[in-house]
């Protein structure tokens, strides 16, 4: 059969147990309309309603062998998608609860000492970290981030070409970069206050 426009929902949930992709995309085409109508009506979002149908559609082709649907096929979908949007709720309820008890957390203890450490801590092991450069390499990084030359005012003053310059700035910052990533948390946390 080549016009499963004509075929009944039953019809096509058989043939998509069957791994019939026409017979998934019949049905797409069918209710994925209205689904998102739905979805969009209970959450005000174009981005949230086409997630929740598109999840829902996705893990209707992923579950197709095990599916069980006791109504019509209308019924089970738009039930579906009502059991998203409520999940989607729990979720975004537990993430603001969480935010929120962070936040009381966080507001309630004096970081300021903890801060000046990690701080001071960081800015040795910088330190640290550009001393192990090689002599051209460090001079190169030095002469670019703490006296601020130009690329092209750093290759005429160490007599090397700009390209050169590039290459000693990429590699010093690829390896401060490598010894720093223990850090990187820390920063996170110090940024989210």
């Amino acid at each position: 059969m080549s016009d499963f426009s004509k075929l009944s929902d039953e019809e096509l949930v058989v043939l998509l147990k069957q791994e019939r992709l026409v017979a998934f995309r019949e049905i797409y085409k069918r209710y994925w309309k209205n689904l998102y109508g739905a979805a969009y009506k209970r959450l005000k979002s174009k981005e949230l309603a086409e997630e929740i149908v598109q999840e829902l559609f996705t893990n209707l082709w992923v579950k197709k062998q095990t599916l069980q649907i006791k109504t019509a096929l209308a019924g089970y979908l738009f039930t579906s998608v009502s059991h998203y949007i409520i999940d989607h709720y729990r979720k975004e309820l537990v993430k603001a609860k969480y935010t929120e008890a962070f936040k009381i957390t966080y507001q309630e203890t004096d970081h300021s000492t903890e801060e000046t450490i990690l701080l001071r801590d960081l800015t040795d092991t910088i330190e640290s970290e550009i001393n192990q450069l090689p002599d051209k390499c460090r001079s190169v990084y030095e002469l670019s981030r703490k006296e601020y030359k130009s690329n092209k005012e750093i290759a005429l003053y160490l007599g090397i070409s700009e390209k050169t310059v590039e290459n000693h700035l990429t590699k010093a910052l690829k390896k401060l970069r490598m010894g720093l990533t223990h850090y990187m948390m820390l920063a996170l946390l110090l940024l989210i206050r």
